[in-house]
């Protein structure tokens, strides 16, 4: 069972980072008919790819931040289901530490990318 949730919750999270950003960053509009407006119907945007990078970390960030609060909350959910089984409580305590160090560690790599992503905006003069 644990393999299986561990294989569900990554392929959503793969799942959800390819589609997020592209069906977030692509505008379509709708085309007269009669006119020749085809450039004009296809809003790609005009956003420096730097900032789209930052959203793509952004959006990237949230999704795993999201499953280490997830692996948190199954850690509490089987401690309080343990019913005094020392072993249970053992595993569950595990889980719950895994999780907190893996949110560390996603904030840490948040704090680390948007502090470079803003030096490097900085330092090109924009």
């Amino acid at each position: 069972m644990k393999k299986t949730l561990v294989k569900n919750l990554l392929s959503f999270a793969l799942i959800a980072l390819i589609l997020v950003p592209v069906l977030g960053i692509t505008q379509v509009h709708a085309l007269d008919v009669g006119t020749n407006e085809v450039h004009n119907s296809i809003d790609l945007g005009n956003k420096d790819p730097r900032e789209t990078v930052g959203e793509i970390i952004n959006v990237a960030m949230l999704f795993l931040g999201i499953i280490a609060v997830g692996i948190i909350l199954m850690g509490g959910f089987k401690w309080m289901t343990a019913g005094g089984n020392d072993e249970k409580v053992g595993e569950a305590k595990k889980l719950m530490g895994s999780g907190v160090i893996g949110l560390v560690i996603v904030l840490a790599a948040w704090g680390i990318a948007t502090f470079i992503l803003e030096r490097l905006v900085n330092a090109t003069g924009n």
